[in-house]
């Protein structure tokens, strides 16, 4: 059933440039519209689809987001400062922007609804679930880990049959193991705060996406991971600049 789906929903058209903000992107087929992912850089990115635009985690500082398309919907994955800018999120937002963010993002801007981890909604056709983003071994000197269960989301998007996960800042957590046809998953990369490339590995493992982005990854070398995934056929390990 699983190789079925991915011959249906999942066919990459290559990587091309987007006209209006230089950034690169790259298509995936889906059974209703193409769904087009541009990669702005580090937590942030810009789902296309049909006629929507969804962001995740837009960081003022990475671009220029009065040149984007206004926002049909924006995902906030925690409330740290390279994910949740809310001069950003004021900047795209229309009167018909939703806006979803996860419990600790504070100051709460006035039209964000909270999801927490288990959550799920069905907006423009979209399907997003909430999903667990923590640190395990990874801590502040306090003892306190750098992302505490249940402050974060990640998300599981699915676009007409087609799973995008979007990790937010985690480490290689056990409920990955229950993640299911998931065909594009994004995982961070980069110490202290959530995953070395040996822990990106596992967590790749877990999941089994088609195609895997690092991102988030600052000044770890991706090359790394595509190394340790090497052997592993069925995954996809895609280089972007989301460092």
């Amino acid at each position: 059933m699983r190789k079925k789906l991915f011959f249906i929903f999942f066919m990459i058209t290559g990587i091309v440039v987007t006209g209006q903000t230089g950034f690169e992107s790259d298509v995936f087929k889906t059974a209703a519209s193409d769904l087009q992912i541009t990669f702005i850089g580090h937590g942030s990115l810009l789902f296309n689809f049909g006629k929507l635009h969804i962001y995740v985690d837009p960081d003022g500082r990475l671009a220029d987001f009065s040149l984007f398309p206004k926002a049909d919907l924006i995902l906030i994955t925690h409330q740290h400062g390279d994910h949740f800018d809310p001069a950003a999120i004021k900047t795209l937002s229309q009167d018909s922007t939703q806006l979803f963010v996860s419990p600790a993002c504070q100051p709460l801007p006035a039209t964000a609804h909270i999801l927490k981890n288990g959550d799920t909604i069905q907006t423009k056709g979209v399907a997003v679930a909430a999903v667990p983003a923590y640190n395990i071994i990874h801590q502040r000197a306090s003892g306190l880990p750098f992302h505490p269960r249940g402050e974060g989301n990640g998300y599981v998007l699915t676009f007409a049959g087609l799973r995008v996960y979007v990790a937010g800042d985690t480490e290689n957590i056990p409920e990955m193991n229950d993640f299911r046809d998931i065909a594009v998953a994004f995982l961070p990369m980069n110490l202290p705060y959530t995953m070395t490339p040996e822990m990106t590995a596992k967590a790749a493992q877990a999941i089994k996406p088609r195609v895997l982005y690092p991102y988030h990854f600052s000044d770890t070398d991706p090359q790394k991971l595509v190394s340790l995934l090497k052997d592993d056929p069925a995954i996809e390990v895609r280089i972007r600049k989301l460092n």
